[in-house]
């Protein structure tokens, strides 16, 4: 096969430029989630009084030091409670990611405590219901460290409240499939809260600080006239002794997070796991770092997706399938970190052959077992009557069933546009893939803002036209002026992911590490025998 030969030139101008703009945009990703961190970590001396680790804290404590550690949900609520992108904080109130405790690998999820009490936002839920669906679907141990002061109830939606319900039917089903669950009460969970120990396997309580009961004492004073002692009502202590909810009390936070690495290492978790094969593997001969100035920011600016792919696989190599047949849509088979898998990328948009090709592609990565990682940029399938009567409904359609039905992993990367029915044939948000990351200068949506306020426009004149109407063209022009902003404001990447529409948004430059990590989370998954049972774990 001939060696792809990359025509990016380093030095220069339009590589610096497009450098200089995604930069920025990294630079402003990394702003919004320092955000969260500085606002929590204004609660430090709260924290200490208390003799208690901040957040931040307990996560680092938790982990195993020098491993690698994924966070996922980064900008989740961003410009949702809070619409200004000025002043919204992303996280949710909570810090989630796929790390190491003790050699296993794991799914945490940590209770911003610092940020609001911990008190959960609408997006919260989203968060925990889709780390849960990774945890189970990839096998990871699900480890909560929790110290929250639950919904906040001047912000109660219905909706909070039904969807909420998912979290703890997850805890079963992960308990159910085999899959341990934990739990580190750092202060309280309450309400339904009070369900995250009930369902886990196993809990770790904090002497005078955690605590767990349905109702706190404020509420039981408002709907029974108790005044009840916080701690005979739902203290760690007491439930170590009396209720059986904690299986082990912990002097402090150090002390418990000690506690649950032992229980992990106790339980010889990796024994479940298939010998793993020798991967050797030579790095891409151009360096991940100059992602950062391969891609331009603005979609409707074109680049080759092979130079992107060059950058991230194994040696630079790849074979290109059906190279002169629908040539826009790229499809390769490759290796990352050693892992075989095939890739598919977008030049434009997708025509009937493209669509063709593809779906045939996806049927042997299929076949072969090989995940399916998905590059996107395109504006979508081709309009116009060519494109009909070549069957672009049909073979689209093709495209969008394989996708939905292929068995292999697949991983999503938003690098650029995604737009329409385009980002169902390349596996975005709606096809769950394995995992979904996006760059910062993603942009998806049903189409561009000005593709929209074209169209809407057209109708209006076509309109005008058959009632012999002449059309305000001052007030026309607010009327474009506003679509474009509707449908552009919700488009970016920080807009989506604020709203869970993705698994987090990376650097670029990460992108190989980042996909290298997550076919390694899945190939263990898929190589780890579990002993599942009927009910999950329930206490006596």
């Amino acid at each position: 096969m001939p060696v792809f030969q990359t025509k990016i030139d380093p030095s220069s101008e339009d590589f610096a430029r497009n450098r200089q703009d995604m930069l920025g945009l990294v630079e402003q990703l990394r702003s919004y989630e320092a955000r969260a961190a500085m606002l929590s970590e204004k609660r430090k001396p709260r924290f200490q009084q208390r003799g208690q680790l901040t957040p931040r804290e307990r996560l680092a404590q938790l982990l195993d030091p020098g491993m690698p550690f994924q966070a996922i949900y980064n900008m989740a609520n961003f410009q949702v409670d809070d619409p200004n992108p000025e002043t919204s904080v992303p996280g949710a109130n909570v810090i989630v990611g796929i790390g190491f405790v003790g050699g296993v690998r794991c799914m945490v999820f940590v209770d911003d405590s610092g940020i609001s009490a911990g008190a959960a936002t609408g997006t919260t839920v989203d968060v925990m219901t889709g780390s849960m669906k990774i945890a189970l679907r990839q096998k990871l141990p699900f480890i909560h460290l929790v110290e929250s002061a639950g919904a906040n109830l001047l912000e109660y939606t219905v909706e909070l409240w039904a969807h909420g319900g998912g979290m703890f039917r997850n805890l079963a089903l992960l308990s159910a499939a085999g899959i341990p669950t934990f739990v580190i009460l750092h202060g309280p969970s309450t309400a339904g809260g009070a369900y995250q120990p009930g369902m886990s396997d196993y809990v770790i309580g904090i002497k005078k600080n955690g605590m767990a009961a349905l109702a706190g004492a404020a509420l039981v004073k408002a709907a029974t006239g108790e005044v009840a002692d916080p701690e005979q009502l739902g203290g760690s202590e007491m439930h170590a002794s009396v209720t059986g909810l904690v299986e082990y009390l912990a002097e402090d936070d150090a002390h418990g997070i000690s506690i649950l690495r032992d229980i992990i290492t106790r339980l010889d978790i990796n024994s479940q796991i298939s010998a793993q094969p020798d991967r050797v593997f030579e790095p891409p001969v151009h360096s991940p770092d100059e992602l950062a100035g391969v891609v331009p920011v603005n979609y409707r600016e074109p680049y080759d997706v092979r130079e992107v792919v060059t950058r991230v696989v194994d040696g630079s190599d790849f074979a290109e399938f059906k190279p002169r047949f629908g040539p826009a849509t790229i499809c390769m088979q490759a290796r990352i970190m050693g892992h075989a898998v095939g890739l598919i990328g977008n030049n434009g948009p997708i025509d009937p052959a493209g669509a063709n090709k593809a779906s045939h592609f996806f049927q042997l990565c299929d076949q072969a077992e090989m995940p399916i990682i998905f590059l996107n940029n395109t504006t979508g399938y081709m309009v116009g009557t060519e494109y009909e009567q070549a069957g672009m409904i049909k073979h689209g359609s093709k495209m969008i069933q394989a996708v939905s039905n292929v068995r292999v992993p697949k991983i999503t990367l938003y690098i650029g546009a995604s737009f329409g029915a385009g980002n169902y044939g390349m596996a975005g948000y709606a096809y769950e893939p394995d995992f979904l990351f996006a760059w910062p200068n993603a942009t998806t949506g049903v189409m561009g803002g000005e593709q929209a306020a074209g169209t809407m426009i057209e109708v209006a004149r076509a309109g005008a036209a058959r009632r012999g109407q002449e059309l305000d063209e001052s007030a026309l022009a607010e009327q474009h002026a506003a679509i474009v902003e509707l449908f552009d404001r919700q488009s970016t990447s920080f807009y989506t992911s604020g709203r869970c529409l993705d698994h987090g948004i990376i650097d670029p430059r990460d992108t190989r590490k980042v996909l290298g990590f997550a076919l390694q989370t899945i190939w263990e998954g898929r190589n780890k025998t579990l002993h599942p049972n009927a009910f999950g774990v329930a206490r006596h």
